[in-house]
């Protein structure tokens, strides 16, 4: 396989040993890291790349994301790689509003409440459930409505944190269904319940007139 020297859209002075045929797809990579967080390559065009990336160029990915601050997880179970910010030292992060960093935790919580049990299966929710939970996680302050929590999905969605689906016959907003993907627990990661739940209680009514904090993500 031959490789160009004179590529504008390639460096100049490393990763010379990626062939033309590569590029491209490697290119893809990059974006869906840099500008999603997560790449899925359990369906479509994301299966050749994310069988290209771990199998080929898993040590460029990483060393390309490291002076990013960005830790490169391959998740082989389900498909998956993810840039992880090192929020110690990671410059690209966006941050989620309070609305998105409820449905956030909520969905976390649902997650490894699942998890937990042993199940293998895709974590599936509906969005009635998740507003459900949200009330019982968070009762002691305002939750987004069924309406709000699809704008925040939207978000959600972009950064590979979760997939939606309507299921046919579907009349009501909240029978939408919420698949939560692992990427997600990596982007607020707990060590245990006590953990999720001391982050949890940041959100209830103040006693002192502390603001509450911001999850942060990569940014897109």
């Amino acid at each position: 396989m031959s490789t160009s020297t004179s590529d504008p859209l390639w460096p100049r002075f490393f990763w010379s040993d990626v062939p033309d045929a590569d590029r491209a797809a490697l290119r893809e990579v990059l974006a869906e890291l840099l500008g999603r967080g997560v790449l899925l390559g359990d369906e479509g065009s994301g299966r050749e790349l994310y069988l290209l990336a771990r199998d080929h160029y898993r040590t460029h990915i990483e060393d390309y994301l490291s002076p990013l601050a960005l830790e490169l997880i391959v998740d082989e179970d389900h498909s998956l790689l993810q840039a992880r910010p090192r929020t110690e030292s990671c410059l690209l992060l966006g941050r989620f509003d309070k609305d998105e960093t409820l449905v956030l935790l909520a969905l976390w919580r649902l997650y490894d409440d699942e998890i937990s049990t042993g199940s293998q299966e895709a974590v599936i929710v509906t969005v009635d459930q998740l507003w459900a939970a949200l009330k019982v996680y968070f009762d002691k302050v305002a939750t987004p409505e069924k309406s709000q929590i699809e704008s925040c999905l939207v978000r959600l969605r972009r950064h590979r944190l979760v997939r939606t689906l309507k299921p046919e016959g579907m009349t009501q907003a909240g029978e939408m269904q919420i698949e939560i993907l692992p990427s997600l627990a990596r982007v607020i990661p707990f060590d245990d319940i006590a953990a999720w739940q001391a982050r949890a209680e940041t959100f209830q009514p103040p006693k002192d007139g502390a603001t509450t904090v911001a999850e942060e993500v990569p940014a897109a």
